[in-house]
């Protein structure tokens, strides 16, 4: 896939459409293409090239002298501003160069912008200002397809190697009294909330039998008879039917009956299904950190 529309340029980059529109008329920021039906399309080199752009005014620039540069001057700036300290508000910029550098397959300035972000910021902070934005904006949260899937694994593999050497690099001893069980239920694939919740979970000092994902509830209730562990944690992304996830939530509570079981998702679907009182449900970052401070979470 190397075809994107309007929309699509607007969700990759945190641009509004009519904005887009207006620096192509005001100044020729982009070439966008007609298809044989005379449809406008943009292929993945406008995308970077609209990427660098609004990372680029996160440093002062102006858009109209930015648009006016060619894709090889874009580039060179921001070799030059990647190496400079950003004021810590923002995060935009960091977001758009590490979805560029995945789009161009460019794991050497990834991996630079990652190391950048991962010593300045920590993994916490790293995690909620810039992987989250990020694998939101590219649809690696969402089954929308808007994204090429060569590209989608590749960025989602690079993230999960990070995480997985953050992961690794905790020498904390786990506390086996209170272990977590951390799974994704099947057909859900998307692990960078799980992997992440892992990562916190372990530097809490937490023991963590982590399942991963496309994991069946037999398997699940199985590991818990074999390990003991007493917390249940898992992450709803996958759109289904409300039928589906009634009946699935019904059966988490029947074999997690004498765990306590958190159910991270929108708060949407948690206003539907509330009424299952076995399920603590978690709306963000923060919101299991309070669970370590015995702090009760309300659904508003």
């Amino acid at each position: 896939m190397n075809s994107f529309s309007i929309s699509q340029l607007s969700q990759f980059s945190g641009v509004k459409p009519h904005t887009i529109r207006i620096w192509e008329q005001r100044y020729n920021a982009l070439q966008p293409q007609r298809s044989e039906g005379n449809t406008r399309f943009y292929d993945s080199s406008q995308l970077r090239r609209l990427l660098n752009i609004v990372s680029l005014t996160k440093t002062g620039m102006k858009v109209s002298k930015l648009c006016k540069m060619s894709d090889e001057e874009l580039y060179g700036l921001q070799k030059e501003y990647i190496n400079e300290a950003l004021e810590e508000s923002d995060f935009e910029y960091f977001v758009s160069q590490m979805i560029s550098a995945g789009m161009n397959y460019d794991e050497n300035n990834f991996e630079k912008i990652f190391s950048h972000c991962f010593i300045r910021f920590g993994l916490f902070k790293t995690y909620r200002e810039i992987i989250y934005p990020m694998v939101n904006r590219v649809g690696l949260l969402w089954t929308t397809n808007t994204i090429p899937p060569s590209q989608e694994h590749y960025i989602t593999n690079l993230l999960r190697q990070k995480l997985f050497t953050s992961i690794d690099s905790l020498t904390t001893e786990a506390d086996n009294q209170g272990a977590w069980m951390l799974f994704l239920p099947e057909d859900e694939f998307h692990e960078m909330g799980l992997l992440f919740a892992n990562y916190l979970i372990r530097s809490m000092g937490k023991k963590v039998i982590y399942l991963g994902p496309n994991v069946p509830l037999s398997s699940v209730e199985r590991a818990l008879e074999d390990t003991g562990a007493e917390n249940l944690l898992l992450f709803m992304v996958h759109k289904d039917l409300p039928e589906h996830i009634e009946q699935f939530i019904a059966e988490l509570g029947k074999i997690g009956r004498d765990k306590k079981i958190f159910v991270a998702a929108n708060k949407e679907l948690a206003a539907d299904f509330s009424k299952e009182k076995a399920i603590n449900w978690l709306y963000s970052i923060e919101d299991l950190e309070k669970q370590f401070n015995n702090e009760k979470i309300e659904i508003s």
